[in-house]
Order: C-alpha cells, then sequence, then structure tokens
C-alpha cells in the first residue's frame, strides 16, 4: 500500500484551514462601488495555494509551488456593466480599482439581460458538503515526490515492455472562497483536490503506446492506492501494443467510463444556456421530447457531499442542487445561469460559473449518467463484432446539428472478447442516434471527476478505417 496518511500537516494547524477572507473587506469594495456611481455590484474574493511534484524516470523533473490571493468585481450602471480583477487587496489600491472599473462600466454598451439575479433567488443557508480535507494539509515537496515517484515505479515494474515514462504527477492544493453582492448576498466555503497521475510508455520492437492513469479526490485517504494507479497505467499502455486498422464498417461500439463521460460532456454542452439562445444547439425546444433511450438518466447534482464539482452556491449566489438534465430518456432541464434564463424566459438552475475577473458562464456541477445492471463483461459479451472505444482524438462534435467525428482507438471486439487493439480510426455518428441507440448501461460507477459515466454500449455506429 503506497499511500499514507500525510503527517507533516498534523503539526501545523495553518495547514489544515485556511486564513478566512476577509468579509469586512468585500462589504467596503461594494460599498465603494456604489458610492462611485454604481447601481449594482459583485465581489468573488479567492484565496488559494497548491503543490505540484513530477518526476520522471524516478528524476524531478516538475517543482511548483503557489499561494494567491485575488479579488474581482463586476459593477453595474444601469445595464451596462464591466469585470476586473486584481492582487493587489489593500484598501488604499481598491478605491482606484473600483472607480476605474465603474467607469469602465458607463462606456459599456447597455445589455437588457444583464443584472444581478432577483434578491428573492439568493441562498440564506448554506449547506455543509464536506469539501475541504480538514486532516490534511498541502502535501510536502518530499512527500509530494515520493507519491509520484511511488506511481511511476509501479508502472515501470509492471512488465519487461514497459521502457520509458511521459512522467508521473502528484498535485494537491486549497482553496477559499468568497461572493458578495450588493442585494445582500454573502456566502464563502473552502476546498481541497489532490491527484495522482502516471502516463507510462510500452514498447514492443519499433512500436510504441502511452498508457495513462489518475485518481483524484477532495480527501488525500480517499484516493486510490498509488501503486495500483500506476499498475493500471501500465495495462493501459500494454494493450495498446500491436494495434491493427480495420475496414470502414457499422458495428455496436463499447464506451469504456472515460469515454462514455466525454458523451455525458457532449449533451450538456447541447443543453447549456449559451449554446440555447446563440441557437447553435439541437436541443433548442426540446424539453419534455425523448432525445435518449428509455434507460438513459444524467443528474446534475452540486450538492454530492465532497463531489469534486460540489459547492454550496453557484457564481451568482443561486442554490446549487439536483436536477435531472436527461430522466429516462427525456429531456427535463437545461443548464442555466442568470442571462441565458431571461434571454430564453426561463428560470435559472443553479449552473453559473465563473473565475476572478469574468463574468458569469454556464457550467455543470457534478454531471453523471446513472449506472445501470450490466457489468463490463456482459456488455461487451453481447457484442458479436464492435469496438471498445478507449480513446478518442480531437473534438469532431456539431453541437448545431449533432453530428459527431472523432479520431479514436480501442479493442476490436470479436465473438464477445477484447480480440486486438485498433487505431487509426474514425467513429461518426449523430448525437441524437447515438443516444437514442444506447442499449446498454454498466454498474462500474466511479467519481475519478466532475463528469463520469459507466460503461455503455451504442448499438451502431460507422467506423472509417481502410
Amino acid at each position: 500500500m503506497a499511500r499514507a496518511h500525510d503527517e507533516s500537516s498534523k503539526n501545523d494547524p495553518l495547514q489544515n484551514l485556511m486564513e478566512p477572507i476577509d468579509t469586512a473587506l468585500a462589504e467596503w469594495v461594494l460599498d465603494a462601488a456604489k458610492s462611485q456611481g454604481a447601481t449594482a455590484a459583485e465581489v468573488l474574493m479567492m484565496s488559494a495555494e497548491s503543490l505540484a511534484a513530477g518526476v520522471r524516470l524516478g528524476e524531478v523533473e516538475k517543482l511548483k509551488s503557489s499561494r494567491e490571493r485575488r479579488l474581482g468585481i463586476r459593477v453595474f450602471r444601469g445595464q451596462s456593466s464591466a469585470t476586473a480583477a486584481t492582487a493587489e487587496i489593500d484598501r488604499g489600491a481598491l478605491n482606484d480599482f473600483v472607480a476605474n472599473t465603474v467607469k469602465m462600466a458607463g462606456l459599456a454598451s447597455p445589455d437588457p439581460w444583464s443584472g444581478l439575479p432577483d434578491p428573492a433567488m439568493h441562498l440564506h443557508d448554506l449547506p455543509e458538503l464536506a469539501l475541504a480535507d480538514t486532516d490534511t494539509g498541502i502535501i510536502s515537496a518530499e512527500r509530494a515526490l515520493e507519491f509520484a515517484r511511488s506511481g511511476e515505479k509501479a508502472a515501470l515494474g509492471a512488465d519487461p515492455r514497459i521502457k520509458n515514462s511521459e512522467g508521473a504527477e502528484f498535485e494537491s492544493g486549497r482553496y477559499r472562497i468568497l461572493f458578495a453582492n450588493s442585494n445582500g448576498f454573502n456566502g464563502e466555503y473552502e476546498g481541497s483536490e489532490f491527484g495522482l497521475t502516471v502516463a507510462p510508455i510500452a514498447q514492443d520492437g519499433d512500436a510504441m503506446q502511452q498508457g495513462f492513469w489518475y485518481t483524484a479526490n477532495r480527501r488525500f485517504s480517499r484516493l486510490e492506492d498509488f501503486e495500483g494507479v500506476g499498475k493500471t497505467a501500465a495495462r493501459r499502455a500494454l494493450r495498446r501494443l500491436g494495434a491493427r486498422k480495420v475496414r470502414t464498417t457499422r458495428v455496436p461500439v463499447v464506451f469504456d467510463p472515460d469515454m462514455a463521460a466525454s458523451l455525458v460532456r457532449s449533451i450538456a454542452g447541447a443543453a447549456s444556456g449559451p449554446a440555447l439562445y446563440r441557437g447553435a444547439s439541437f436541443l433548442i425546444n426540446r424539453i419534455g421530447a425523448q432525445v435518449a433511450s428509455p434507460g438513459v438518466s444524467i443528474i446534475d447534482d452540486g450538492r454530492i457531499l465532497s463531489g469534486l464539482g460540489s459547492k454550496p452556491f453557484d457564481g451568482e449566489g443561486l442554490a446549487t442542487g439536483r436536477r435531472h438534465l436527461i430522466e429516462k430518456g427525456t429531456l427535463r432541464n437545461y443548464l442555466l445561469d442568470c442571462y441565458s434564463a431571461r434571454k430564453l424566459k426561463m428560470q435559472p438552475t443553479g449552473n453559473a460559473s465563473r473565475s476572478v475577473g469574468q463574468a458569469p458562464s454556464v457550467s455543470s456541477t457534478n454531471l453523471y449518467l446513472e449506472a445501470g445492471p450490466y457489468t463490463p463483461e456482459q456488455i461487451i459479451g453481447s457484442v458479436k463484432q464492435g469496438l471498445y472505444l478507449t480513446e478518442m482524438i480531437g473534438f469532431g462534435v456539431n453541437l448545431v446539428t449533432g453530428d459527431y467525428s472523432r479520431g479514436a482507438g480501442g479493442m476490436w471486439i470479436e465473438d464477445g472478447q477484447l480480440a486486438y487493439p485498433v487505431q487509426e480510426i474514425t467513429i461518426a455518428g449523430n448525437l441524437s442516434e447515438m443516444f437514442a441507440g444506447i442499449e446498454m448501461i454498466g454498474n462500474d460507477f466511479h467519481w475519478r471527476s466532475s463528469v463520469v459515466s459507466p460503461t455503455l454500449k451504442i448499438s451502431e455506429m460507422t467506423i472509417a478505417g481502410v
């Protein structure tokens, strides 16, 4: 077992809990904006610390530590607005910063859809979502290098054909967010993240293939075993050796969990407010329509305890929550911030996302395809001849039409068994037809990122080869 509790954080209480952000300063900034002529304003303050340590063939290749505090504001003068950010967080510097931003807002063109949320929509009682690891702070550089070496060493020792490495990297980070606006909302929360990635290279003769695997969690103690991550990365590299091409055909395609998650991202992109009001989505005016097979349910849930995409409120101070994007094949909701909701004459869904100094945009929180009853082996076993998809290249997705075409690689399935690796192929279809054609959904559901899916099988897609 290569993972161990990081004792270095126990002796320093400041390692375990970040200093609170100055709430009084946020209120002062809002008051300063009003005094300078703003009709409304909001402030986002962020404090963050991180460390990343990378090795390649055991030698240190990357060691990066950062600590930052930033403040961003968005101010309105009527329906005109401007955003700005600064790292100079003292009242002397902020006074001119606020004044200049208010002046910028006066130069902007009015936008009838912009503005703060209705005060009645704001969240008042913040839920506790266990986003911060209070037992483990930032991992020390020495320990982070040890963890990275452990994962890479396990990969290199897994098989004689693992002859090289693109390296391994361990990261840890923590942050505190404060958001307040002139409507009276004021909220704050803290979070942490830890992760290890390993990328070995397998070689057989002149053929070389890279593998990749990772673990990520908000809790250090819940990371997967580091040696196990390295061995999995090695297996994924080895299974790509001896790859062949296949002839152009139409066959069933089994998406592994990571590739299935990319499909979930695509459908969420088509269901997001900006794509809809720009007329750039095949899901326009489809609420209540059947857009996938009856077994498909896709959920966005910002309240999952310790979820990598969880947060108590969104980028506009509205409550996050659990809602179906697709329920049993039927489109139930879009993902909306206040701006897109106004343009579409709908209600916001708590999916506003933003960085310091940027206006809100739309993003999912914890987005997932609900697990089904089948094991991956049962799904693969149901295919007489087809593709087990493990890799996609490029971004060939047209959200206006739903047309889907991407470079791909994976394992060819013969008589229900993984027969040999394939690459230099293209998979093609249409998202509407692909989601309607989902025949089987796996039970292999694991949270490794904020967008996840189990294995799934699509009845038929075009495979373009030789």
